[in-house]
């Protein structure tokens, strides 16, 4: 994996548009794929684009090798994604892909560029309460089961051993990258100045209350907290109602504020 990535390498345009009012960035869970994403396309309304991570070591990028560690995937997202901050931007990420959403935001924060203008996390415990699955070394038939019981991936693909073979590594080296995670604890240096929702199913049972609150504590601007019946992968039955949500809450940036003026 290069220690910065390209947009077209790191990114698929999900919905392309050619000149959004909205850029919607989504990032997946462990294991998860750009594809996961697809569906969103026909739920967004017009002038809005979004766009998913491309993970290393899966779909397009099969051959590429996966990310060690969080800071080695923010290292390669970080450049990518500089060009994308010319119109309202929105940071969506579910179960890793939060942490990721999140890291990636304090990277550009330091860096002194454009952040996004609402970060919007999802299934995941807050910076200091995030979870260790703890089953990186555990074996493919415990690893599986336990994804399984998860929810969110085709029974299918893991229940076929030649497909099982193809997949299963992404979904180890994603599981050790979060095994080996510490987040920013917020400080000085690392709190964010952007509005921040966290979303989560209600019968998540891998979250408690005291996990979801602690993402209160990343920013500086506003806070919020809501739940979605289902669990750690209700987004998948409750996406319209969750995208009309978010795009509630986002805040339009104006163009002086994208030209600096």
């Amino acid at each position: 994996m290069s220690a910065g990535g390209t947009p077209d390498l790191c990114f698929r345009a999900v919905r392309p548009h050619p000149a959004p009012a909205v850029r919607l960035v989504c990032f997946p869970h462990a294991g998860g794929t750009a594809n996961f994403f697809r569906p969103w396309a026909a739920l967004v309304p017009d002038g809005v684009e979004v766009l998913a991570a491309k993970y290393p070591a899966r779909e397009t990028r099969f051959l590429d090798e996966p990310a060690q560690t969080m800071a080695e995937l923010v290292d390669e997202l970080v450049d990518a994604s500089a060009g994308m901050f010319d119109t309202t931007v929105a940071f969506f990420g579910h179960s890793m892909g939060a942490s990721v959403a999140y890291e990636l935001s304090i990277r550009l924060r330091e860096r002194g560029g454009p952040v996004p203008d609402a970060l919007f996390v999802s299934g995941r415990g807050g910076p200091g309460r995030e979870r260790r699955p703890g089953l990186a070394d555990a074996g493919d038939d415990e690893l599986v089961d336990a994804v399984l019981e998860l929810g969110g991936t085709d029974p299918g693909v893991l229940r076929d051993p030649a497909l099982r073979e193809l997949v299963l590594p992404a979904i180890r080296a994603d599981y050790r990258l979060l095994d080996r995670y510490t987040a920013h604890r917020p400080d000085e240096r690392s709190v964010l100045d952007i509005p921040l929702t966290a979303y989560h199913g209600s019968d998540d049972t891998e979250l408690v209350p005291e996990a979801i609150d602690a993402w209160s504590a990343a920013t500086r601007s506003t806070f919020r907290a809501r739940s979605f019946p289902g669990g750690h992968f209700y987004l998948v039955g409750a996406a319209g109602d969750l995208l009309r949500d978010l795009l509630q809450h986002l805040p339009i940036a104006t163009a002086t504020k994208r030209e600096g003026l």
